[in-house]
């Protein structure tokens, strides 16, 4: 076999090759490194004494059955102060939880949607103005629903304007989730939207769906973040999954974030509950393993489809924290950051009238993009910093961000349709809030 090229041109190209690799073992390399060990809590204003009414309320849940296991971590200033492990990871089996532990954080994916869209609002391709049907053509001729007339038909109405991307962004542009017991939601059934195998499906098939109610009227909890994925996808041409492992995931080392769990980690993969009649009742495994998130889905959920452990969170989180960037590695501006996470709900959906759960939208409770924000807890009646942001999971994983007191708090449990969940997300908040005896520090 000839060579086409002569040997200054093979050296140049395999120069070029060498090169191109030595990048990407860098690329590879260039994960955030953080320290995990936990410091003396008093070093950053916390009371290790005080903390331990945090450790009795989660041992608590687990010695009365409530909880299989969880895992929790606290940290102030960039340095870990409480970083625990309780029961177990399967009851069944008797494993404990670890902290390297996977789980399933479901509403939780609804942040890191938010920013991988800011990073494509920071890229110029979209605005918070914009119709949504700017970007999904298949939704510029959305009706809305106004009732039944007298022989029982369905009325529809003209939208008063066009769903805009920051009413999508925050839970207002007149979707809902197919979960309420409501016309709209019914149709969710019929029309299979959760049986959509691509998310081009499942927005031919939402686009047959009338909206709610009257655009930036309401605050409904919606699929909202699952029609932002589709956005993500038809901005980039990657995939959901793919898009946020190369713009997120790998960059802030969130080594076992993604959307589903590989064979090689299913060990880690922790045993699914849910909840009934104040039980936890095991969800389906085979061969001891889990049997759901067994391969990357064809309709990723950017509302609700990820699976990390406790550091692949905290690292976002910390990201956030840190208005964008880890380590060294920036994933946003400090201006998207604040843009994410300032309250952008008009007074008129403030009221009380709207939320879901404990998360009830009232003054001094609002809502960002993809996330929740206490913009003035004494309003609120909330003992959080200014401007805390957070969210949470249908199996209770949850997280919050206070930027005032320079904290992250992320829990992870694996427990749903539990009335519980909310309560114990707020008592938590309580319990770390009240430990922090030298905010100076």
């Amino acid at each position: 076999m000839k060579l086409l090229f002569g040997s200054a041109q093979f050296s140049a190209i395999l120069a070029a090759v060498l090169s191109f690799g030595s990048i990407a073992a860098q690329a590879q390399q260039s994960a955030p490194a953080i320290d995990m060990t936990p410091v003396k809590p008093e070093s950053v204003g916390f009371s290790a004494e005080r903390l331990e009414r945090l450790h009795a309320a989660i041992q608590s849940e687990v010695d009365k059955k409530q909880l299989a296991g969880a895992v929790t971590l606290l940290a102030r200033h960039g340095k870990i102060v409480d970083y625990r492990t309780y029961g177990m990871r399967d009851m069944a089996a008797g494993t404990p939880i670890t902290k390297d532990t996977i789980f399933r954080d479901y509403s939780m994916t609804k942040p890191i949607t938010g920013v991988a869209m800011m990073i494509l609002y920071e890229e110029g391709k979209w605005s918070p103005t914009d119709p949504i049907s700017k970007y999904i053509p298949e939704f510029a001729h959305l009706k809305v629903f106004a009732g039944f007339d007298a022989g029982g038909k369905m009325i529809l109405a003209e939208p008063n304007h066009p769903p805009t991307m920051r009413e999508l962004m925050t839970h207002s542009a007149g979707f809902s989730y197919g979960s309420a017991d409501t016309p709209v939601d019914k149709m969710w059934g019929d029309m299979k939207v959760r049986q959509a195998n691509t998310l081009q499906e499942m927005i031919e098939r939402l686009a047959q769906i009338p909206l709610l109610y009257q655009p930036g009227t309401r605050w409904v909890y919606s699929t909202s973040m699952d029609i932002q994925g589709y956005i993500v996808e038809k901005l980039t041409g990657q995939s959901l999954p793919d898009f946020m492992r190369d713009q997120i995931f790998n960059p802030l080392g969130m080594k076992d974030a993604g959307f589903y769990v590989p064979a090689d980690k299913r060990a880690r993969f922790a045993a699914g509950y849910h909840e009934e009649k104040g039980a936890l009742v095991a969800e389906p495994t085979e061969n001891g393993q889990p049997t759901d998130y067994m391969t990357q889905p064809g309709a990723p959920q950017g509302g609700g489809g990820l699976v990390a452990t406790i550091e692949d969170y905290y690292r976002f989180a910390q990201m956030m924290l840190n208005q964008g960037q880890l380590g060294g590695t920036r994933v946003l501006a400090p201006s998207s950051v604040k843009l994410m996470t300032s309250n952008h709900l008009h007074a008129q959906l403030l009221t009380g009238e709207f939320g879901i759960g404990q998360h009830i939208m009232r003054p001094g409770f609002g809502y960002g993009y993809n996330c929740a924000v206490v913009y003035d807890p004494a309003e609120a009646n909330l003992s959080d910093g200014k401007g805390t942001f957070f969210w949470d999971g249908a199996a209770g994983t949850w997280f919050w961000v206070d930027p005032t007191n320079d904290l992250v708090f992320v829990g992870m449990i694996q427990r749903r349709s539990s009335p519980d969940n909310h309560p114990l997300l707020y008592r938590v908040h309580a319990l770390v809030d009240q430990a922090l005896v030298d905010p100076s520090k």
